[in-house]
């Protein structure tokens, strides 16, 4: 099994953490098809911790029936039906992150038995995980198991970034990988996490997705992750508008995470961006370069927090994405000579702004723009003659 683009779909983590069930689950399923987001791309629809009962049955992972009565293939039965693809969640270690059973030493047991339910999707994850093995062999073990269990099942690597993970991963047959910590739904964690992905660029590309963690897109300061808001910045249209650009231009899986049966317009106008998206998908998925960086502003090193980052399509378009992460208006530039259009060539960049439709040409070689406190602006540019 290759993975070309980025996964997409929807996590029920952030949102409702342990309290998951089957009647969750199959509405989620449901307006994953109503409100358009499977036909925007968000084809997976994933259980986190938590279903299972507290300890396994004749060695086997049960399915707990007081919050799944009917067990899980019927889950995944109905998400296929709805022309969905069906995730499950376990962990490398006897114990799950919430204490339920994870996989260790179960390894080829669970993924049997999670193709029999019908599972095309596994996020793994990384406590308790014991402490005299160390993690590239845990990954290699149900990386090998999944890949002989007979069904096609993405592996979501969640090992938090840590053991240099991005050196290993792509030898365990992973097919995305978490870069980071959990995120939680405030500006601090949004901008944290896009601050740690600059160096980890070289590690990802197809087959093996870098993960920057769920999106937090219309979470609202409410559900599992709504940590410490006050402290650190309750996000609005603009901060989730910069979450999901830098996301999509960083090739990170897209998976949602805000209860989708109550997402507002704003939410829905975010995640179901075509032209964004169409960043995010594109087939050629090329490594993001960074084109302009301010190294310091008013005597305060503020390295990468105000940044544009480019990246070359698969039809001869660039991707361009302006960032602002600071907390003050900050004016951003594209150089055109650095994206392999000096002025001598006869050729210019003509932009078209995904979130406004706004067209500039440039002139001259640069173009200059002001962005608003942790705001963005984000183009797909076509080579055009001066």
């Amino acid at each position: 099994m290759v993975v070309k683009t980025p996964p997409m779909g929807w996590n029920s983590w952030n949102t409702f953490g342990p309290d998951i069930n089957e009647e969750i689950v199959l509405k989620s399923i449901d307006t994953m098809v109503d409100t358009g987001l499977l036909e925007a791309g968000y084809d997976y629809i994933v259980i986190d911790d938590c279903w299972s009962l507290k300890e396994r049955v004749d060695g086997k992972l049960v399915a707990d029936p007081e919050k799944f009565p009917h067990g899980m293939k019927f889950v995944a039965d109905y998400a296929h039906s709805k022309g969905l693809k069906f995730g499950m969640y376990s962990c490398a270690a006897h114990l799950t992150c919430a204490s339920y059973p994870g996989s260790y030493d179960y390894e080829f047991v669970d993924a049997a038995t999670f193709a029999e339910w019908g599972v095309d999707f596994l996020k793994y994850d990384y406590c308790f995980h014991p402490l005299s093995t160390e993690g590239h062999y845990l990954y290699k073990r149900m990386g090998l198991a999944l890949a002989n269990c007979g069904r096609d099942i993405l592996f979501s690597a969640c090992n938090w970034g840590v053991e240099n993970v991005e050196e290993w991963i792509k030898t365990t047959g992973a097919h995305m990988w978490r870069s980071t910590g959990d995120i939680n739904d405030t500006w601090e964690s949004v901008k944290n996490l896009a601050m740690k992905q600059f160096p980890l660029q070289k590690y990802n590309g197809q087959g093996c997705f870098n993960d920057i963690d769920m999106l937090i897109v219309g979470m609202n300061g409410a559900g599992n992750v709504a940590r410490d808001v006050e402290e650190n910045g309750l996000c609005g249209y603009i901060e989730y508008k910069t979450h999901f650009s830098f996301w999509a231009m960083m090739n990170s899986p897209l998976m949602i995470g805000c209860d989708i049966t109550k997402m507002d317009d704003n939410a829905k106008a975010i995640l179901t961006n075509k032209d964004v998206i169409a960043i995010n998908q594109d087939p050629a998925q090329r490594q993001p370069f960074e084109i302009y960086q301010r190294v310091h502003e008013k005597g305060k090193d503020v390295a990468k927090e105000l940044c544009t980052i480019a990246k070359y399509l698969d039809n001869g378009d660039i991707a361009i994405g302006m960032f602002n992460f600071t907390d003050s208006k900050c004016r951003n530039y594209i150089d055109t000579d650095v994206l392999g259009l000096p002025i001598t060539c006869g050729k210019t960049l003509e932009l078209t702004e995904l979130w406004t439709g706004e067209k500039i040409k440039i002139k001259d070689g640069i173009y200059k723009t002001l962005l608003e406190a942790h705001d963005c602006k984000i183009y797909r540019a076509k080579v055009v003659d001066i």
